[in-house]
C-alpha cells in the first residue's frame, strides 16, 4: 500500500476547498450589522417621538430663529420652514415611514447574511435595503427630506458601502 501523496493529488485536493469569506467582507458585513441594530432602534425612536416633535413645533421655530443659536447650527437644521413641514410629513406618515425602515432593515441584514454564506444574491437584498429608506423619505416625506446635511452624510454613507459591497463582489461565488 503506498501512503505518499503526491503532488498532483494535492493540487486536486485544494480544488475540492470550498471558497472562504475575506477578512474585507467578514468586517463590513460586522459593520452592517451594527448599522441595521442601529436603524433599528433610529426606526422605532422616530415612531414614538414623533408625535412629541410635532408637538413641540412652535418651540422648535423659536429657537430656530433665535439669536442665541450659532449661525453654524442654523446652516445645518436648514430653513425653519422646510423643517416644520418636514416634521409635520413625518408625523402624518409614520407608521408607513417605520414600516418601511424595518423592511429595509431586514433587506440589509437578509442581504449582509447571504453575503456571508457567498451568495451573489445578498448584495441585490443589502443594496434594496439601503436606498429604500431614501425612496421612502421622498415619497412620504417629500422633497423637504433634502433639506439639511444630514440627509447628505447618511446618502453619503450608504454610497459608501454600498460601493465597498461591490469591490467585495468577486468574493461571491453562489
Amino acid at each position: 500500500m503506498n501512503t505518499e501523496t503526491s503532488t498532483n493529488d494535492m493540487l486536486h485536493a485544494e480544488d475540492n476547498d470550498p471558497p472562504r469569506m475575506s477578512s474585507g467582507l467578514n468586517i463590513l458585513t460586522i459593520l452592517t450589522f451594527i448599522g441595521c441594530a442601529l436603524q433599528f432602534l433610529s426606526a422605532l425612536w422616530n415612531y414614538f417621538s414623533a408625535e412629541r416633535s410635532f408637538k413641540q413645533l412652535d418651540k422648535l421655530v423659536e429657537q430656530m430663529n433665535s439669536d442665541a443659536l450659532p449661525g453654524w447650527a442654523k446652516s445645518m437644521m436648514g430653513d425653519p420652514a422646510n423643517m416644520v413641514a418636514m416634521i409635520t410629513k413625518a408625523y402624518e406618515n409614520r407608521i408607513p415611514l417605520v414600516l418601511m425602515s424595518l423592511v429595509a432593515v431586514g433587506l440589509c441584514l437578509f442581504g449582509a447574511l447571504q453575503m456571508r454564506k457567498l451568495k451573489k444574491q445578498g448584495f441585490l437584498f443589502y443594496t434594496i435595503g439601503e436606498l429604500l429608506p431614501f425612496l421612502s423619505q421622498v415619497l412620504f416625506i417629500g422633497a423637504f427630506s433634502f433639506s439639511g446635511i444630514f440627509f447628505y452624510v447618511f446618502v453619503a454613507i450608504a454610497l459608501l458601502f454600498i460601493l465597498m459591497y461591490a469591490m467585495q463582489r468577486k468574493q461571491l461565488v453562489y
